[in-house]
């Protein structure tokens, strides 16, 4: 499976934007996909996943919410009301669901795309 992840770019506070993920490859249906970010000197963090449920952190509950598409083999993650906390370089990975718990590690993904930055600006 191979992963792309664009949509990333400038936005104000209080802003959105929507980044996609496409994926390559059979039974992406089957797959949990997620999305974590890493902001400068930071490690990277979870943010969102989707398999039959969405799983969130904390910190976005609320302001961002995960979708796919199967039949076009696309994750989305709609990040409304956007922080200067959210900039990052955000990534998103797939792997087979094991259990709720490994979907908020890394260590439950083993395809990985490169990132997509997100930068908000006060």
């Amino acid at each position: 499976v191979q992963l792309q992840a664009f949509g990333g770019g400038l936005v104000q506070a209080g802003g959105y934007l929507r980044l996609s993920c496409a994926a390559s490859g059979r039974a992406f249906s089957n797959y949990v996909v997620g999305w974590f970010r890493q902001a400068p000197g930071k490690e990277r963090e979870f943010v969102a996943a989707v398999s039959r449920s969405s799983y969130y952190a904390d910190s976005v509950k609320g302001r961002f919410t995960i979708s796919r598409d199967n039949a076009k083999n696309t994750v989305y993650l709609q990040m409304n009301s956007l922080k200067p906390e959210d900039t990052a370089v955000y990534y998103c990975a797939a792997g087979t669901y094991i259990s709720s718990s490994y979907v908020y590690r890394e260590r439950g993904y083993v395809y990985w795309g490169q990132g997509t930055l997100v930068t908000v600006s006060s």
